[in-house]
């Protein structure tokens, strides 16, 4: 794998997200592995969060998924709330992008930062499987990225959907493999 094209993207490993899921200890020492060798091989990491303004004006009445939660947030402080998971604490050269859909490129400006950078490459970790992953890996292969998802950094709320993706819709736009796969 050429490297000096490829970004590794951290989707979404908010304290806020992650405390929704169960057993999340694995993934999180998995994303540090990926991590850890992306920065050996000076492959810049770039981090995702969902985050919005206050009072959500981002969130229209029309958006399902988003307009359901935007009650319930409508008092969180959302710097607390894209607030990464310390054990996958950026560093001074990473690049943290704020999104404001399920997709890593809606609404922030990593086309940008990728345009920028001459990447070609992503390789893809993060919750849900069946939203910011789903999402992202949609929208890059359309926009003619090479994609690479990591199975085991990547977890969802429902099993059998993470699986179905990873085994059949996923290998349809990229390459699905393991850790120990990435970082060999």
């Amino acid at each position: 794998m050429e490297t000096t094209r490829t970004a590794l993207l951290v989707m979404d490993m908010q304290l806020s997200i992650l405390g929704m899921l169960p057993d999340t200890e694995q993934l999180i020492a998995n994303i540090q592995e990926v991590i850890k060798n992306a920065r050996k091989k000076d492959i810049p990491v770039i981090y995702v969060t969902v985050g919005f303004r206050a009072g959500m004006p981002e969130i229209s009445a029309t958006n399902k998924a988003f307009s359901a939660i935007k009650q319930q947030m409508a008092n969180v402080d959302m710097k607390e709330w894209i607030t990464i998971h310390p054990l996958l604490s950026p560093e001074e050269q990473d690049i943290i992008v704020i999104k404001k859909r399920f997709s890593a490129f809606t609404g922030s400006d990593l086309e940008v930062i990728l345009r920028s950078l001459r990447i070609q490459h992503l390789v893809l970790a993060g919750v849900s499987t069946s939203g910011v992953v789903l999402s992202t890996v949609r929208e890059a292969a359309d926009k003619d990225y090479q994609l690479t998802v990591i199975e085991d950094c990547c977890k969802d709320g429902d099993e059998e959907v993470h699986r179905l993706l990873m085994t059949k819709v996923f290998p349809r736009q990229s390459d699905v493999i393991k850790v120990s796969d990435w970082i060999s």
